[in-house]
């Protein structure tokens, strides 16, 4: 009798630090997900001509942009392809201002976040527009 009675305790002792080992896996799965999906690792702004924004996914629909920075030419050994800065867009109305922009050339100055990591339903790039100023001045065409 004493001997069932210590197996039941031991068992019951072992389910109980079970539950709390998997509440402290589930809790610091959560906070990783959380700093991964939420947190900021840069802040800045680029400018150039936005030369697309476009939608794309076959499950998870993104919009996703490119902007040229106008500087053909000016680095040394590099193509057209690497003077551009892709990113994606996660707001509709900033969306509806950048294909405004992009149909007429205007020169912007884009500000952007980087965050950690890519999730598939929130685009293909780890940058990520926030709004869209355009310049004041005249820029050549």
């Amino acid at each position: 009798m004493e001997q069932e009675s210590f197996a039941a305790k031991a068992k019951h002792t072992m389910k109980k630090i079970l539950r709390i080992l998997v509440i402290i896996v589930v809790v610091i799965g959560l906070s990783v997900f959380s700093f991964y999906y939420w947190g900021v690792f840069e802040r800045g702004e680029m400018s150039g001509r936005i030369i697309r924004i476009s939608e794309k996914g076959v499950i998870f629909k993104t919009y996703e942009g490119k902007l040229n920075l106008g500087s053909f030419g000016a680095m040394k050994n590099t193509s057209a392809i690497n003077e551009t800065f892709d990113f994606s867009v996660e707001s509709d109305e900033l969306v509806k201002e950048l294909e405004a922009v992009a149909l007429t050339g205007e020169h912007v100055n884009l500000h952007f976040i980087k965050r950690y990591a890519i999730f598939p339903w929130r685009g293909d790039t780890r940058y990520f527009a926030t709004s869209v100023e355009r310049n004041k001045q005249v820029s050549p065409q």
